[in-house]
């Protein structure tokens, strides 16, 4: 990657990559085919063992991949045009055994970019044991990515967070105030993060209201749009300024058998 090329960046909770790999293939060929392809692609939920990865399908795709795989729940992984180095796996000194982040360099010199792809707990309800580890987690997050962003300035923090902004990332900010994914202390976290010298990429751009990255299964979610925009990117001061275009790409949700979660692409110059 030089400078002067345009580099794109996407994330996307797949939830099963053994039953969606032929979506993430084909979408990663329609992205290349529109003349837009995709250069790092974070994936979470993986929901497979490292051995089980599919590495040599995504190889003859003419993508690299580092991966971070768990049996039936979690997993994260990073898929490449290039190879990436410098490889992290998990929150370095926070003792975790569920599979939840990767973090990789791609590029050289002052076109190296920092991607850290991470599957946030999703903490079940307030004042539930889950949702205490969730707040402990994202402590941990928090210090080691502001070591990172000390260490590798053009950084960007992909993935599912299970945190909404505010509520104009809810369809019904009233009837899901104060739930999971929507109360205070989960975006207290996320506002931390914002204030290490983060930015939404998402909203640098204008957006058409009532944009969702996820949607329920159950009682027709998406096709009612009844979502939740808990998929972020959010990039460090130098990302910011390259940032071009920042869209949620709603098509994968209408194929059978989809994820949940819909593609969110950042543009770099």
């Amino acid at each position: 990657m030089s400078a002067t090329t345009a580099l794109r960046l996407a994330t996307w909770n797949v939830n099963s990559l053994g039953v969606r790999l032929p979506q993430v293939l084909d979408w990663l060929a329609a992205q290349a085919d529109a003349n837009h392809p995709v250069d790092v692609l974070a994936l979470q939920e993986l929901k497979l063992t490292d051995d089980k990865f599919p590495a040599d399908a995504l190889a003859q795709a003419g993508y690299h991949a580092v991966w971070f795989g768990q049996k039936t729940y979690n997993g994260v992984a990073l898929l490449s045009r290039s190879p990436g180095r410098e490889v992290v796996k998990n929150i370095p000194g926070f003792a975790d055994e569920q599979s939840r982040v990767i973090a990789a360099t791609y590029g050289e010199g002052e076109a190296a970019v920092r991607v850290i792809g991470a599957y946030f707990p999703n903490g079940q309800a307030p004042g539930s044991d889950k949702f205490a580890y969730k707040m402990r987690w994202l402590e941990a997050l928090r210090a080691w990515v502001a070591d990172e962003l000390a260490r590798h300035p053009r950084l960007a923090l992909v993935g599912d967070y299970n945190i909404t902004f505010d509520d104009a990332d809810v369809w019904d900010p009233d009837g899901l105030r104060d739930t999971i994914h929507c109360t205070t202390e989960e975006r207290a976290h996320l506002q931390a993060l914002i204030g290490l010298g983060l930015h939404d990429a998402h909203r640098l751009f204008p957006q058409v209201p009532k944009s969702y990255s996820w949607w329920d299964y159950r009682m027709l979610g998406f096709q009612k749009n009844r979502g939740l925009r808990i998929d972020h990117i959010l990039v460090s001061d130098a990302l910011k300024a390259r940032a071009r275009a920042c869209t949620i790409d709603r098509a994968p949700r209408k194929l059978k058998q989809p994820s949940d979660h819909a593609p969110v692409v950042l543009t770099l110059d």
